[in-house]
């Protein structure tokens, strides 16, 4: 019998230096097209959306966040690598704790088993269309 989709809940952090904003970096094979987006993952059960986000930027870059403040829930169906998803986004707005973060042009990460990479990038690059920021609604924060 066929596992059923589930919804997932996941915790993002959007990291802003003035015009520029922290991202990972992602490739969707299906669609041939590369992306980016917040970093953070998924809420545990009975973690709250705000400790999430703190373990997944302690977890994956060994990387502490400061001045975390509620920004909204998106929620967000989308096809990646030709496969439906459905998520319910908490996210927030914060801070490198470490301010040498900033100064680095891409870092690698770790995701599960996977080495990532996250870059600073131009936010009006995003908004121009130039670059693709996943999902689109993180634009709305962004103004």
């Amino acid at each position: 019998m066929a596992k059923k989709p589930k919804i997932r809940v996941i915790a993002l952090g959007l990291i802003r230096d003035e015009s520029r904003i922290f991202v990972s970096q992602g490739y969707d094979t299906a669609k041939q097209e590369t992306f980016y987006r917040a970093l953070g993952g998924g809420v545990d059960f009975v973690e709250t959306s705000l400790a999430a986000v703190q373990r997944e930027f302690q977890e994956e870059m060994q990387a502490e966040l400061t001045n975390l403040r509620y920004l909204g829930c998106i929620e967000n169906i989308f096809t990646y690598n030709g496969k439906p998803g459905h998520e319910i986004i908490q996210t927030y707005q914060c801070d490198f704790v470490d301010r040498a973060l900033y100064e680095q042009d891409e870092i690698e990460f770790v995701e599960g088993s996977t080495k990532r990479k996250a870059v600073w990038i131009e936010i009006e690059r995003c908004k121009s269309g130039e670059l693709t920021l996943v999902p689109a609604q993180f634009l709305n924060y962004l103004t």
